[in-house]
């Protein structure tokens, strides 16, 4: 999958799309896009052109509200991403629920961030497994006697 068609699925195929399986490939290249655009909202704010006094003040703070209205709008995204990527490790969903509350406390966040990303970063499971068919070879069938 390249970065065109991870961001055309991840954001508008599957953009609140809990099941079934997402690729590393899938995965990766919309963290890209999403970290390239907080980039770039980020140094068009630096960039803010000062015309008036007032001018930079209200610059920044539309950038900040589009930044912001981005965010929100990636948020179910990424965080239906994460699940399937989850799920192409056959692990449930409700852990990367766990993890990400873990996030939230002082100590646990570094462990729960280094988990999430190990977990995101290994080969998912070859062949459907119990949340559906590989991403990457559909046509490939589960032996009954493995």
């Amino acid at each position: 999958m390249g970065f065109t068609e991870a961001v055309w699925t991840v954001s508008r195929q599957k953009y609140a799309t809990f099941s079934g399986r997402a690729s590393r490939s899938e995965c990766w290249w919309f963290q890209l896009f999403y970290w390239l655009v907080l980039l770039a909202i980020f140094i068009i704010s630096i960039l803010a052109p000062s015309g008036s006094r007032d001018a930079p003040a209200v610059t920044v703070a539309i950038i900040t509200i589009v930044g912001g209205i981005f965010i929100l709008a990636m948020f179910l995204p990424q965080v239906g991403l994460q699940v399937r990527r989850f799920h192409d490790r056959n692990i449930s969903g409700w852990w990367y629920l766990a993890l990400f509350i873990a996030g939230f406390v002082p100590y646990l966040n570094v462990i729960s961030g280094l988990t999430i990303f190990v977990i995101s970063v290994l080969r998912g499971t070859d062949g459907p497994n119990r949340f559906g068919p590989d991403p990457l070879h559909p046509e490939a069938i589960a032996e009954v006697f493995a």
